[in-house]
């Protein structure tokens, strides 16, 4: 796949705003809808003691008001994209994904 700039620029592309944020700190006020995302452990194929597969793994949250968004669609047809849960907090919706990249 490509770089961390490359998946910004997708996410960017989806959205249709510039509203997304990686590893945003907690000073940064929030403008929804918006899309979160952080890398976390990337994964890592051995064989005869050597990686032969590496993949970055990123922790992707779309949050909006609106609970009829189509945003998590559209991310969910990013390849090796899959979602993990859907969940509500302080009256915004929040929809959870694990995409290597």
């Amino acid at each position: 796949m490509g770089d961390r700039l490359e998946l910004h620029a997708k996410l960017t592309d989806i959205l249709g705003s510039p509203h997304v944020y990686f590893q945003p700190p907690e000073s940064i006020k929030l403008s929804y809808p918006c899309i979160i995302y952080e890398r976390t452990p990337e994964i890592v194929k051995h064989a005869d003691n050597l990686a032969y597969l590496q993949k970055s793994k990123y922790s992707l949250t779309v949050i909006d008001k609106n609970p009829d968004t189509t945003i998590p669609n559209a991310i969910g047809r990013l390849p090796f994209c899959r979602m993990n849960r859907v969940y509500v907090s302080e009256n915004l919706n929040h929809y959870n994904y694990e995409i290597y990249f």
